[in-house]
């Protein structure tokens, strides 16, 4: 067989990262229990969206994400904890093509989530660090960047610790965020 699946759309492995207490992986159907009781979590889901997420959004962003390393070469990794093998949050970048203004057009843009039993221990400096460090590789240095909102400090500060700079203020989906750029570097 071919490397093309039946639909026609070119298979792409999810590259495997592995840090000093992390493996970022492309997601396991496994995955979905832990990911959807994170979604519950008022921590969790504070900053991205106003209630508990529910379990079908959850699914549907596994599926989504899938698709995105098939169709885009590049997506979400889920994060593992490589001393006790939990799945603890996902990084990564996506072409959401969102309607925004002002728009982000083709710029990759990175994200991260993690269950807040794992804030404050490095996890998410960590993972970033990891995701940024591949997509230098992959987008060849171009720029990326991201959006959080205003009140998630913790996250806007790792952000700005990896050269995010506030380039505008707005609103998505009725709620304010901030937009960071990272430029290219090359």
């Amino acid at each position: 067989m071919s490397s093309s699946n039946a639909a026609g759309f070119g298979l792409q492995a999810v590259p495997m990262l592995e840090t000093s207490r992390l493996l970022m992986r492309g997601y396991r159907a496994d995955d979905f229990a832990a990911y959807a009781a994170m979604g519950q979590a008022p921590d969790f889901y504070r900053y991205l969206s106003p209630g508990p997420m529910p379990t079908e959004d959850v699914w549907s962003m596994l599926l989504r994400s899938t698709g995105h390393w098939a169709l885009m070469g590049y997506g979400f990794w889920a994060i593992e904890e490589k001393a006790s093998g939990r799945f603890i949050g996902a990084i990564g970048y996506v072409d959401r093509k969102r309607n925004i203004e002002p728009p982000i057009g083709d710029t990759p843009e990175i994200g991260w989530v993690l269950a807040p039993d794992t804030h404050g221990q490095g996890y998410a400096t960590e993972a970033v660090a990891a995701a940024i460090a591949w997509g230098d590789v992959h987008f060849h240095h171009a720029r990326t960047m991201c959006i959080i909102h205003p009140d998630n400090q913790p996250s806007l500060r790792i952000a700005e610790k990896f050269g995010y700079r506030e380039y505008a203020r707005t609103t998505y989906k009725g709620e304010p965020i901030v937009m960071l750029e990272r430029a290219g570097r090359g």
